[in-house]
Parts: C-alpha cells; structure tokens; sequence
C-alpha cells in the first residue's frame, strides 16, 4: 500500500505516533504488532455513509451499525448486558413521582418478545375505583405504550407484586386505552377504547398463590397501558408498592 493509497482512505484517522507516515493506517509488523493491528481509540468506518463503525475503547469492542448478524455459534462467558433503544416509556404521570421507580427492558430471542415492566408506586396517588394512578392530578400518566414493531402481538402474560402497597389502595387493575394523556384521579372511562387487561379482584399482597396473576385481556397494538384502582377507594399517596409486568409477544 503506497502513500497515495492511504491518503484517499480519509475517513480513517489514527493516533499511534509511532507509526510512520506512510503506515499510519497498518501498522507495520517490524513494530511488533500484527500487520493490521489498530492502536486504541480507532475507528474501522464501513460505507459511504458511515453505515457501520468498529472500534476499540481500551476497555471494550463497540460495534455500530443498524443490525448486525452472527453466523454460528455466539459464546459468552461472564455477565451480559442487552441494552435497547426501544424500551416502554412511562408518561410524565409516572416518571416524576417522588420516589417512583420506573424501568423497562423488551427482548426477542427467536421469534418471542418478552416485555418487563417495573415500578414502584412510591409517590404515586390513588383514588376511588377505576380511576387512574399516577402523580397527583398529573396527565400522561400511563405506565407504556404497546407496538407490533418493539413488543410483537401479545399473546400472555402476568403481573407479579414484588412489594406489598401500603398507604394507597392495594386493589390495583391493569387497562389499556387508545390515549397517552390519562389523568390520575380520572376515571380511565373516559378514555377511548378502554378494556381491562387484568382486574386483581382483591388487595395486592407479597404472599404466596396472591402474588401473582395472569393477564385476561391482550393489549392491542399502539395502545398505552394504565394502572387504576380497585374495588377499593382509597384516596391517598403510596409509601410502598412493587410490581413487574411481564408481557410476551409474538
């Protein structure tokens, strides 16, 4: 590879000083790295546009592009994390709670989706039955919006209680409705197309055979999902109270 070769190779840009002028892209194996070693800190620029990056931080490998496939057999060993920019998102009802916890994670292994959804009910309020939970008097306060394209068609799924919720009603059911702009304290009637997912029937507990209650009712597609009460009318701020949704979808 002569100078002129390297020079038309612009997007590529290396900070190895001890590599020569003319070998700044490989380094030549008389420094004692293998011919097509990169230093830290470099970039391998794939397309015309950028459409895909490989580089090496000093600490980990971070490959960029809008998919990317393996062939054979993938091997890990020690912790993995999955990370998704296609996450449920709680409205603004939900996230500034004081104290509410929020978090989500969607996963397709094969041709399933499982969706996880968390909170803890810190902070948020309660009111008579049916009407929605969130922060008080706070629109959007739905718990995530469902799609075909991130969750797949629901087919099942559950909602567990992790902590029992204590000071707000216990009593809590799950809905779906076409709206992201629910109201806490508003009945979830109002909103267009509403239709229960799961209706507990009975006060959350962490006690076995209670805690744990199968989804009746299969989100639609492009639906928010909303928490209300119970058969309970308890008008108060919970101090405690968690839950993990688990959705699966094909």
């Amino acid at each position: 590879m002569n100078k002129g070769e390297i020079d038309n190779m612009a997007k590529h840009t290396f900070t190895m000083s001890s590599v020569t002028p003319d070998t700044r892209i490989l380094a030549r194996s008389a420094l004692g790295y293998d011919w097509n070693y990169f230093a830290d800190d470099e970039t391998i620029i794939f397309g015309t546009d950028s459409d895909a990056t490989v580089a090496w931080d000093g600490d980990s490998l971070n490959v960029t592009s809008s998919a990317t496939e393996l062939s054979g057999t993938l091997s890990v060993v020690g912790a993995t994390s999955l990370g998704t920019t296609e996450a449920v998102s709680a409205g603004t009802g939900i996230t500034t709670g004081t104290g509410t916890v929020y978090k989500s994670s969607v996963v397709k292994v094969g041709g399933l989706f499982e969706t996880n959804i968390y909170i803890d009910l810190t902070g948020l309020n309660s009111n008579v039955a049916n009407d929605i939970i969130g922060k008080d008097a706070t629109a959007n306060s739905h718990i995530g919006q469902i799609t075909a394209a991130v969750n797949g068609t629901i087919v099942g799924g559950y909602m567990q209680c992790l902590e029992t919720p204590t000071t707000g009603e216990p009593d809590i059911d799950l809905w779906y409705a076409d709206e992201a702009t629910g109201t806490e304290d508003a009945a979830i009637s109002g909103l267009s197309n509403q239709t229960a997912v799961l209706a507990a029937g009975a006060d959350w507990t962490v006690a076995a055979n209670v805690n744990m209650r199968p989804i009746t009712g299969m989100p639609a597609a492009d639906k928010y999902l909303y928490l209300t009460g119970g058969g309970g009318t308890t008008d108060a701020t919970y101090d405690a109270g968690k839950f993990i949704i688990k959705l699966y979808g094909t």
